[in-house]
């Protein structure tokens, strides 16, 4: 493991160039997602098909063919009508922040003789709402945000990996040298 000190750097590495790319160019990082998982649903598709028609599968013949169906159609929707399905997923998104919020100021109202600090739970919920609704009205903006938390988390993985790199790689010495 500590020999393989340099493949947790180059992840790193990738991670961190993602990460800034994601924060940088928020637009463009949805559009590579997007396009990334038509191809690889596409790929997936194909290979369920033609696995369909093999002998000794594990699964049987028309599950392999409803699965590859579905797999190509989800596939070729991202590849060619990508900006519908990301206005779809943050319309889904914008969804299930407004009843996340209104379940937040609910279980609020119930636990109000149970729990000091609800307060933190009404505005939790409001804030979930505010933003459930700010997506809705713009999608765009939504897909910047998700961008941008795709692009910190990258940024903190990378980070983390270099790290995990660097210390194998200490380690490495210690034990060789």
């Amino acid at each position: 493991m500590s020999r393989s000190w340099w493949v947790f750097l180059l992840y790193g590495l990738m991670a961190i160039v993602f990460g800034l790319f994601a924060l940088f160019q928020p637009q463009a990082t949805m559009w590579v997602v997007l396009i990334g998982v038509g191809v690889l649903a596409l790929g997936d598709g194909v290979l369920s098909l033609v696995t369909a028609f093999r002998r000794n599968t594990a699964l049987p013949a028309w599950v392999l063919l409803v699965y590859a169906a579905v797999s190509i159609g989800f596939g070729l929707l991202l590849v060619f009508q990508t900006q519908a399905v990301a206005t779809f997923v943050i319309w889904l998104l914008a969804a299930w922040l407004i009843v996340a919020g209104l379940a937040r100021i609910v279980f609020a109202v119930q636990m109000r003789d149970v729990v000091d600090g609800k307060w933190l739970l009404w505005l939790s919920g409001l804030v979930a709402i505010a933003l459930g609704v700010w997506f809705l009205f713009n999608t765009n903006v939504g897909g910047v945000a998700i961008a941008w938390w795709l692009g910190i988390g990258a940024l903190v993985y990378g980070v983390l990996q270099v790290a995990v790199a660097f210390y194998l790689r200490k380690k490495a010495v210690v034990i060789v040298g």
